[in-house]
């Protein structure tokens, strides 16, 4: 018996691995991460599976359905949003299952970052502009940022920001980030991307926030910035350059260096 741990992806339910929906399928039991997993990957798993909506769990409870399920020999799928190696809360579940020596795996999924990149058609590395993406959040009333984690820290270093469950602390991220990025750098706001009810709201450090108003979006929501998501000029990478050579692209020898053998 096994605990899988399955990244579902930012929520559309072919944007999931086959590995990861396969395991949906074969096993008995399913526990998924309530709202944020689609109902749709649900619908694949084995008609008589115990599926079971872990948000109004505890963990206590979430581990407790996960040794009865072990003690009756059958394998579970434990479904998470998104990449669970990003805001899944899945180390505690592992380390309780390590305490209580239950086998576990994890597949990755599609983290919502990428998602939202793919949706505004943005590549958020680029040449002379930026090289780095950081991944973080702000505190509301989820566990306190460790020090020398301060979102000014990052922004500092020009970056492109990735910042996650963050959106009620929207006035706060716009303070913090413009005297590094300036109010007209790039911001963008993804909600529920992928969703049937995706929405996309693109501005500015200066606008962002009157843009994403109307909206009143509450949760769900990813705030990118950084001048890589609206670049007027940037160079092309080295990857492709023609002088560029590694080994599967060896430089070309020029006819006038090959050196013929005497007759």
């Amino acid at each position: 018996m096994t605990v899988h741990f399955v990244g579902a992806g930012p929520g559309a339910p072919d944007l999931i691995t086959v590995r990861g929906l396969g395991l949906i399928k074969r096993c008995p039991v399913v526990l998924y991460a309530g709202s944020l997993v689609p109902r749709a990957l649900l619908a694949k798993a084995r008609k008589n599976a115990t599926i079971i909506d872990t948000a109004p769990l505890t963990l206590d409870e979430i581990i407790a359905a996960m040794v009865a399920a072990h003690k009756a020999g059958k394998n579970i799928a434990r479904v998470h949003s998104g990449d669970p190696s990003l805001y899944g809360a899945i180390a505690e579940q592992m380390r309780r299952l390590d305490a209580l020596g239950i086998p576990y795996d994890v597949t990755p999924g599609v983290p919502a970052f990428a998602a939202a990149a793919a949706v505004i058609k943005r590549e958020l590395t680029l040449p002379g502009i930026a090289q780095s993406v950081v991944l973080t959040r702000t505190a509301v009333r989820a566990s306190a940022m460790p020090k020398g984690e301060e979102l000014e820290r990052f922004a500092a270093t020009g970056a492109t920001l990735a910042i996650h469950l963050s959106i009620n602390n929207l006035a706060r991220l716009v303070r913090a980030l413009v005297p590094h990025y300036g109010a007209d750098c790039p911001a963008v706001v993804a909600h529920r991307v992928s969703w049937p009810d995706e929405t996309i709201v693109q501005g500015t450090l200066a606008d962002i926030r009157a843009k994403v108003k109307p909206h009143g979006f509450t949760r769900t929501a990813l705030v990118l910035v950084g001048r890589a998501l609206e670049p007027a000029s940037f160079e092309d990478s080295r990857l492709y350059h023609p002088t560029h050579t590694h080994v599967l692209r060896p430089a070309k020898r020029s006819a006038s260096k090959v050196r013929r053998k005497p007759a």
